[in-house]
């Protein structure tokens, strides 16, 4: 080996020079193991730590012909939130429940779900924290947490900035199917309160109430009765659950997860040919943050209404004489709900599968 007189002994690369800290990374492993232990189902085989989470598939021998449903999703730009305000339990809340509330939507049961937690740097207390928050959303959907992974980006992301994705498998019996063929002119559409601004359309909500507003996270807001900051925070409901009470308690024909596109273009997706529905406004007022929303950007109601839910972010569609059992039945699960529209035959070929009609209640 040659030898230059003089010259600084350059030291050989690593992961660790490289900006990866193995070390953190199952420091975060060691931390999070508690709360995945609390996201079981009595299927799943195993711990957190092998190279593929194991769900005993026998359990599906009570179906008679078990169809198994997936979704995936992330959280969009809530995560932005959750970085500037330093708080990590319960973005994890919203990512279950953009995956495991497009699941039920087809009348699954939720079954398994696993994540994917990108940083740009490995804080242990963080992304254990991210994880708790993914547990705890995982038992209020019913579902198992077995598996995921926890990626450190560093010169693609900050030290402080992450992201969070998530993919999960539930099951539902073939001839119990809710969907589009199910629904029949006469049915309701029942919708069910959102807790805010659920997962969707913060990229609008960021660029109106900071950018054009001036507006900070720690700056209280009257009408909100909070900050900007805990409003904007506030976990995504989870209904999964209430919607699996819903059809074992009365008919249900097809549910609409009131997501990215808001309420009328997620509740099209369910609405077959030949049919349409018509909600009215008039049944419920939007929480006062679409208001601060709508005003502070200066944001016409129909681009309102195409990103936001408006708060409401579930819809179940039902037989006229299954209404009144529906709504004891979410009404006993503290679940906020109303009759919203109806479903009647299409008139005119060139309209939408659903629309709004009237201005919203005050």
């Amino acid at each position: 080996m040659s030898e230059t007189s003089g010259a600084p002994e350059t030291p050989g690369a690593s992961y660790a020079s490289a900006g990866v800290d193995i070390e953190a990374g199952d420091r975060a492993v060691e931390l999070m193991k508690e709360w995945v232990g609390k996201a079981r189902r009595p299927e799943v085989l195993g711990g957190i730590g092998g190279f593929a989470g194991l769900f005993d598939a026998s359990a599906l021998k009570r179906f008679e012909r078990p169809l198994l449903a997936s979704a995936t999703d992330g959280v969009g730009t809530k995560v932005d939130i959750a970085r500037r305000m330093g708080v990590y339990d319960t973005i994890g809340h919203d990512l279950v429940a953009m995956v495991m509330d497009d699941i039920v939507v087809c009348g699954a049961e939720p079954l398994f779900m696993t994540d994917y937690i990108c940083v740009g740097k490995v804080h242990p207390e963080r992304v254990a924290a991210i994880v708790k928050g993914i547990a705890e959303g995982c038992v209020l959907a019913g579902c198992a947490l077995i598996g995921g992974e926890t990626a450190e980006h560093p010169g693609l992301l900050g030290p402080d900035d992450f992201d969070v994705a998530g993919a999960g498998t539930g099951a539902v019996e073939a001839d119990r199917l809710l969907g589009a063929d199910r629904i029949r002119t006469g049915d309701a559409v029942i919708a069910m309160a959102s807790s805010g601004l659920h997962s969707n359309g913060y990229s609008l909500v960021r660029h109106v109430l900071f950018d054009r507003a001036g507006m900070t996270l720690d700056q209280r807001v009257g009408e909100l009765g909070r900050t900007l900051g805990e409003e904007l925070l506030e976990p995504t409901r989870i209904y999964s659950l209430d919607c699996l009470a819903l059809t074992r308690t009365s008919e249900v024909h097809a549910f609409s997860h009131i997501t990215g596109g808001g309420l009328a273009a997620n509740l099209a997706r369910v609405i077959p040919d030949g049919l349409h529905a018509t909600i009215d406004r008039s049944t419920w007022a939007p929480g006062a943050i679409f208001d601060l929303v709508g005003s502070a950007g200066q944001v016409e109601l129909l681009e309102l209404e195409r990103t936001l839910n408006m708060g409401v972010g579930m819809m179940a569609i039902v037989p006229a004489e299954s209404v009144e059992v529906a709504l004891t039945t979410l009404a006993d699960r503290g679940v906020d709900a109303w009759v919203a529209g109806e479903i009647t035959e299409r008139t005119d070929r060139h309209t939408t599968g659903a629309t709004l009609v009237d201005g919203y209640a005050r």
